[in-house]
C-alpha cells in the first residue's frame, strides 16, 4: 500500500475511533442523575476502626405532574481503609414523598416505621469494602401538594446503632410547576406546595399530618422492631439514632 493510501486509511480509522468515544461518552452520560450530595448528613454512633460510611443523593429529581412518579437514587460509601462488615441501608420516605420501592430491599412493615414516616424499605449489606459503594434504585412517588422528605441511616445489621444518617432532609422547589410535564426538585430545599390555577397552599402544607419539627431538644421517636428511631438535631433536620437496648456484662 503507498504511503498516500495508508495516510488516508489511518486517518479514517482514526475518525471512526473517535465518533464511536463520542457516540459513547454521551450515552453514558444521558442517563446520569446528575451531581450525588451528602447534604443533610451526620455521623451518629462511632463506626468500627477505619470504617467511614457515608450516603449521597442526587442534588436533583424530576416529578412527572401527571402520575407523580419520580426515581431516586440512594448510595451508600464505604470511604474508610477496612470493609464495613454487615450493616443495612434504611430508605425512609416523609409526607409528600413515599418510597414505593427499593431494589434488593425489604419494606419495613407500616407498625415498623417512624413516628411521621409514611414508607420504608430496609436494604441488607453482607459487606461493603474499603474505598466501595453501593448504589440502589429508589422508586417514589411525589405529591407537590405537600412537601416532603427523604432520610438514609446506615446502620449495624441489627439496627442497635446508627453510623451515618441522612436526612430527614427534604427535596422541594421555591415555585412548583403544575402544569409542565415535569417539576424539577432541589435537594436540601423546602417544597412551597401549589395547585393548578391557584396561589400557594396555605394552612397545613401536610395535608393534615404534621411533619416532625425541629427545635433545641433531642426528640426520640421510636421506629419499634426496626431497631433505630427518629432524633431532632437543631436546624439541621431530624437524625436517626438507635435506642440501645440494656446489655448484659460478658
Amino acid at each position: 500500500m503507498s504511503s498516500r493510501r495508508m495516510t488516508i486509511a489511518t486517518g479514517s480509522l482514526l475518525t471512526a475511533s473517535f465518533s464511536a468515544v463520542m457516540i459513547f461518552s454521551f450515552s453514558a452520560g444521558a442517563d446520569d442523575e446528575g451531581p450525588m450530595s451528602g447534604k443533610g448528613g451526620k455521623a451518629v454512633d462511632k463506626a468500627p476502626a477505619s470504617v467511614e460510611l457515608t450516603t449521597l443523593l442526587p442534588e436533583k429529581i424530576e416529578v412527572d405532574n401527571s402520575s407523580q412518579e419520580t426515581a431516586i437514587t440512594a448510595t451508600v460509601k464505604n470511604g474508610g481503609t477496612k470493609d464495613s462488615g454487615a450493616i443495612r441501608l434504611l430508605v425512609v420516605g416523609f409526607d409528600g414523598l413515599s418510597v414505593k420501592g427499593v431494589e434488593g430491599c425489604a419494606e419495613i412493615a407500616e407498625k415498623d416505621l417512624p413516628e411521621g414516616s409514611n414508607s420504608g424499605f430496609a436494604c441488607a449489606i453482607d459487606n461493603l469494602a474499603a474505598g466501595k459503594s453501593k448504589s440502589y434504585a429508589v422508586d417514589a412517588t411525589f405529591d407537590l401538594k405537600k412537601e416532603g422528605k427523604i432520610c438514609l441511616p446506615v446502620q449495624d445489621a441489627d439496627g442497635t446503632k446508627t453510623f451515618w444518617q441522612q436526612g430527614p432532609v427534604p427535596f422541594g422547589a421555591n415555585n412548583p410547576s403544575p402544569n409542565a410535564p415535569a417539576t424539577p426538585l432541589l435537594l436540601g430545599t423546602d417544597n412551597s406546595p401549589v395547585t393548578p390555577g391557584s396561589d400557594k397552599a396555605g394552612g397545613n402544607k401536610s395535608g393534615g399530618k404534621e411533619l416532625p419539627k425541629t427545635g433545641p431538644a433531642d426528640r426520640i421517636l421510636p421506629l419499634g422492631a426496626v431497631g433505630a428511631a427518629l432524633i431532632s438535631a437543631g436546624a439541621a433536620g431530624l437524625w436517626w439514632t438507635q435506642r440501645r437496648p440494656q446489655r448484659s456484662g460478658s
